[in-house]
């Protein structure tokens, strides 16, 4: 039994993805993969049902935990909160309580320059990251603060360093990182630990990123000094578990910026 065992956590954008050599394609993925080997039970979402289906099957047949699966889908045309309010009623409904709250969940059109963004580009970055956020945080908020609970959000160098082709995608991360230190300065006195982190992982996405997209993809990803990528279960998934320890409560708040393994808090 691992230390996360009668927990429950909300992982956004969690379906299941692979990459082109069959590993773990997904952050969303390695972060559920990595709570489940702790004994927690997850609710993850997203909008493909049958990622989310897979995960699922794969989940409680190799860790003996329970998967609740939500579809969900924050976007423009979407009534957001009725759509995040059904997550957090399913969830309360089938384990009676929340302990960690996981917004991984992100679209985006990058590659494509400021100058050519349309409206509803943008509007896909801003609605599918920060806006679900926003959403997912204060939906929780009274349940987390009933466990002592934690959030663990999710930004990118792309908006620290103004990555090429990434306006919406960093704009949307930029604004998830100042909503994230108001809830620590908010919510700490709630006993709710807010962090952040800044993964560079090696994910489907980023391969297909890589594919389409390849004089962007050489402008704005390097590979980090050790040399290889962050893994989403061992790395970044793990980071996550850590997080939710009640022994790493003094970090809430802070940024941290995972670079090919190494975890450093600028």
């Amino acid at each position: 039994m691992g230390f996360l065992t009668g927990k429950t956590a909300i992982i956004t954008g969690a379906g299941r993805a692979v990459l082109s050599d069959g590993r773990c394609g997904s952050i969303g993925y390695g972060i559920a993969t990595a709570y489940a080997k702790e004994g927690a039970n997850l609710v993850i979402t997203g909008r493909n049902v049958k990622k989310l289906e897979d995960a699922k099957e794969e989940l409680e047949r190799l860790y003996g935990i329970q998967v609740l699966i939500v579809q969900a889908d924050v976007n423009a045309g979407a009534d957001n909160e009725a759509v995040v309010n059904e997550v957090i009623r399913q969830t309360i409904e089938t384990f009676g309580r929340i302990d960690v709250l996981i917004n991984n969940a992100q679209a985006s059109a990058s590659g494509v320059a400021l100058a050519d963004h349309t409206t509803d580009q943008f509007n896909l970055a801003l609605y599918s990251g920060l806006y679900a956020t926003f959403y997912y945080m204060k939906a929780c908020y009274p349940y987390l603060k009933e466990t002592k609970g934690s959030v663990i959000n999710f930004a990118s160098g792309a908006g620290l360093f103004g990555n090429y082709g990434q306006c919406a995608y960093a704009a949307a991360k930029e604004g998830i990182r100042g909503l994230t230190r108001v809830a620590a300065t908010e919510w700490g006195k709630d006993g709710i630990n807010v962090n952040i982190i800044c993964p560079l992982a090696w994910t489907a996405q980023l391969e297909q990123f890589e594919q389409a997209y390849p004089d962007a993809f050489k402008q704005n990803v390097h590979m980090p000094p050790m040399g290889h990528y962050g893994d989403s279960e061992l790395e970044i998934g793990r980071v996550c578990v850590q997080l939710a320890s009640p022994d790493f409560k003094y970090m809430t708040g802070e940024t941290i910026t995972l670079e090919g393994g190494m975890g450093q808090r600028p």
